[in-house]
């Protein structure tokens, strides 16, 4: 390895044998040196969780020809933290975390163990993206998204984001010569409204299933849903801290209240 090569880990929370990451290892490889440690099996809908009550486990793998690759038993959070600890031993320069088969625009970003993993990055002052593709099929054709990951990736190794600040990118399903370009959005304000349905098993017990639609209560034109919908990439910038600083001044004279307490 070259001295001057940059390190790339790639994780994702599809599970190491998805074509999302396939795509996303062939579309940044000539970047640097990659890494791979991702969970042994699908982990979406997971956020931020860690494993604390079970042992875990990490293999290596052959998987992708000429790539050192590990399989975890953990979250996509845990597999950021094994392979900065136990595998690198050190930081790598930058995370990326995907392709996700599907969206992780606006509240999804809570939900999303592939955006999960990149935020574990951020914590550790580590430059990162999730990448995501609106189409949940692992049949689907990623190449436009591929072609956006490698993009964008070059561009945050290049221009690095303030400390602990993070990239979330989604690609609409559309072919690349198709996609309207690339807009630097807001986090839309949209929710699951989620219903459970209730059924029995076979041996009479209650269960619930959770099913619900996706509703985006944000008419602005400068948010994520909205450049999806117009056939734009949207690019969110984010956080984890999630202090309202907005609001800590206008409810500072609490304090006088409470400490009567």
């Amino acid at each position: 390895m070259n001295a001057n090569e940059k390190v790339i880990l790639i994780t994702n929370d599809d599970g190491i044998t998805a074509p999302g990451i396939a795509m996303l290892i062939n579309s940044v490889r000539h970047l640097g040196k990659i890494i791979v440690v991702a969970p042994d099996s699908p982990q979406s809908g997971m956020g931020h969780a860690v494993t604390i009550s079970r042992p875990l486990r990490l293999d290596p793998v052959k998987v992708f020809e000429g790539i050192e690759s590990y399989s975890c038993s953990g979250t996509p959070a845990d597999c950021v933290k094994l392979a900065v600890s136990k595998v690198l031993h050190k930081k790598p320069d930058i995370v990326v975390s995907g392709i996700n088969h599907g969206s992780n625009s606006s509240i999804n970003v809570l939900y999303s163990g592939t955006m999960s993993a990149a935020v574990e990055a951020a914590i550790e002052g580590i430059p990162a993206i999730g990448f995501s593709f609106c189409n949940y099929s692992h049949g689907a054709d990623m190449s436009s998204a591929g072609a956006v990951a490698a993009v964008v990736t070059k561009q945050l190794m290049e221009n690095p984001l303030p400390s602990n600040k993070l990239l979330n990118v989604n690609i609409p399903d559309l072919p690349t010569d198709q996609l309207k370009g690339i807009k630097i959005c807001r986090q839309a304000k949209a929710k699951w409204e989620e219903e459970f349905s209730e059924r029995i098993d076979p041996h009479g017990r209650k269960y619930f299933w959770l099913t619900g639609k996706f509703a985006n209560y944000d008419s602005g034109d400068d948010t994520d849903e909205a450049a999806l919908k117009a056939g734009f990439v949207s690019i969110v910038p984010v956080q984890y801290d999630l202090t309202a600083h907005d609001v800590v001044e206008s409810i500072k004279n609490w304090e006088q209240n409470l400490d009567k307490i």
